[in-house]
């Protein structure tokens, strides 16, 4: 940030010739540059935004016309050593200083100037060069989004780190539609009203070609480098222009030949995996030694009755999934399978870190991305088998679908993708917890325990059945003694009228338990709710 002219009467150089302050003006605005000079025409070879430094030989017999030469040149200020050139200051340059709003400082005591302009233009240089620097980092990052046809929310997210801000996008009804950097809770608090009152501190930018403005951009706080805060909101929103005019004028035929050729394969119709790869090397995907089947599946807040409504909310979560993928750095094939759910075929680069890393910061990116499409409160990413062979790989998608259905019926978890392995039974179960048979079966077999409100002896039998019927390993684990725990099992065979050693016995117990955890939300490893 430039130095202001008070910053340069504050520093050491300048302290040290005892400085007196006559007018204060202009005293915080920053300074272009410092010039040292004792000639009378000083003012003709000044461009403005100058602190002039000199020891009064120039200001000779005609003070007041040297002045009023300063500010018609644009000067800042003007700092005089007093000595042997001008012993005093007259006594009406203050008033005229004020009259003309220019700094007036004398110096009392000898300095040397070039101490100053050394320390003042090392200054204004390094801070040329970091604004060189930064609007570089800034022309370089958006150029890179633009070509990598980011979503909404990556855009956004560029613009926010650059600035260390929170930046919001709204449309014209003063909407939020995507917002990044601090707490969404408290930035959109009240947003529409507090939007359509645009505070005279926030910056915003329009967002869309002039005269077909479709939103703004905006940083809801007041900032100290507003040139900075506008260059960076003016380059982001250009990158959100060309990103929806790029959407406008291919998404449409580029979808529909993805969607068709994944359709083609699994209805048998392409059935040679050469064609099948022309055709989808031609739409974008990458080659790649393995390809992996992706099925995104979301729920939603509230359904939509009308079909155009429920169309549209499926294409902008087609897009987002498809910019996720493609923001972080893989390439794929993308259809819309049914409502809230997206198929995919996808490419990954997994260079930094494996399969299982790149799987996991992708599943963690559509996350975050699909969840800025509205209405979305939960969002499943589920994998397949990944195949060598493009028709086999787009085959795959069932086996993916089936395992994002069982998980987004499951507890929430904290992972960012599944595969088939991580639903099993119990993920069958969560798919069919609705059904009344599955309900009854799973009273009947616990009722009589449950009515007795023993959530103890759940977790108990919880603990029993995980480990197989292993009572030493459970007396152990319980930091219990076994005839201990052998009376409460006896008990809890006694409530249920069963045998707890008998193998068809615990394993109906530990179905019935994975329908009432599921139905409850409860961990089943913690015995606790896991929501």
């Amino acid at each position: 940030m430039a130095m202001t002219v008070g910053e340069v009467i504050g520093l050491p150089e300048v302290q040290r010739g005892d400085p007196e302050v006559l007018s204060s003006s202009r005293w915080s605005d920053p300074i272009r540059w410092l010039h040292v000079g004792d000639v009378a025409d000083l003012p003709s070879m000044l461009q403005g935004g100058e602190l002039v430094f000199t020891t009064g030989v120039g200001l000779g017999r005609a003070p007041k016309r040297y002045l009023q030469g300063l500010a018609h040149a644009g000067a800042l200020g003007l700092v005089v050593e007093l000595g042997r050139a001008m012993p005093t200051i007259p006594a009406s340059l203050p008033a005229l200083a004020h009259e003309l709003d220019l700094a007036l400082v004398t110096l009392h005591r000898q300095i040397k100037f070039v101490s100053v302009t050394e320390v003042v233009h090392r200054r204004i240089v390094a801070d040329q060069y970091d604004e060189v620097a930064f609007d570089r980092r800034v022309h370089e990052t958006f150029t890179e989004l633009s070509m990598r046809r980011a979503s909404i929310g990556g855009i956004i997210d560029a613009a926010s780190r650059m600035l260390n801000l929170s930046v919001v996008l709204e449309d014209l009804a003063h909407q939020a539609v995507a917002t990044s950097g601090g707490s969404a809770a408290d930035l959109l608090d009240d947003w529409e009203r507090r939007s359509r009152g645009t505070p005279a501190d926030w910056a915003v930018t329009p967002v869309g070609p002039r005269g077909e403005e479709w939103g703004r951009l905006i940083v809801p706080v007041a900032t100290d480098h507003r040139a900075r805060t506008s260059m960076v909101l003016e380059r982001a929103s250009a990158a959100l222009a060309m990103s929806r005019m790029v959407e406008r004028s291919r998404s449409g035929l580029h979808q529909q030949a993805q969607s068709g050729l994944i359709d083609d394969v699994l209805q048998g119709r392409v059935a040679d995996e050469r064609d099948a790869a022309a055709r989808a090397h031609a739409l974008g995907l990458r080659k790649a030694s393995r390809y992996q089947p992706v099925v995104v599946r979301v729920a939603r807040s509230r359904l939509a009755r009308d079909p155009v409504v429920t169309q549209r909310r499926n294409a902008e979560l087609l897009d987002a999934v498809a910019h996720a993928v493609n923001a972080a750095g893989h390439t794929g094939l993308f259809a819309g399978r049914r409502d809230g759910e997206i198929a995919a075929v996808l490419a990954l680069n997994s260079s930094r870190g494996g399969v299982d890393k790149a799987l996991a910061d992708m599943g963690e990116r559509l996350d975050a991305d699909v969840r800025r499409v509205g209405g979305i409160t939960r969002t499943v990413c589920a994998v397949g088998t990944p195949e060598p062979e493009l028709t086999d790989a787009i085959r795959g998608v069932a086996e993916a679908a089936h395992v994002a259905e069982v998980a987004l019926a499951m507890p929430p978890n904290p992972r960012w993708y599944y595969r088939a392995s991580d639903v099993r039974l119990r993920g069958l179960i969560a798919l069919l917890g609705d059904d009344a048979r599955v309900q009854r079966f799973a009273e009947t077999e616990l009722k009589p325990l449950l009515d007795l409100g023993a959530a103890g002896d759940v977790d108990l039998l919880r603990e029993y059945l995980s480990l197989a019927g292993n009572k030493a390993a459970l007396a152990a684990r319980r930091h219990i003694s076994r005839p201990s725990l052998y009376k409460r099992l006896a008990g809890i065979e006694r409530t249920l009228g069963v045998d707890l050693d008998d193998a068809e016995s615990m394993t109906s117990l530990s179905v019935a338990l994975m329908v009432v955890d599921a139905r409850r939300g409860v961990d089943p490893v913690l015995g606790k709710s896991g929501i």
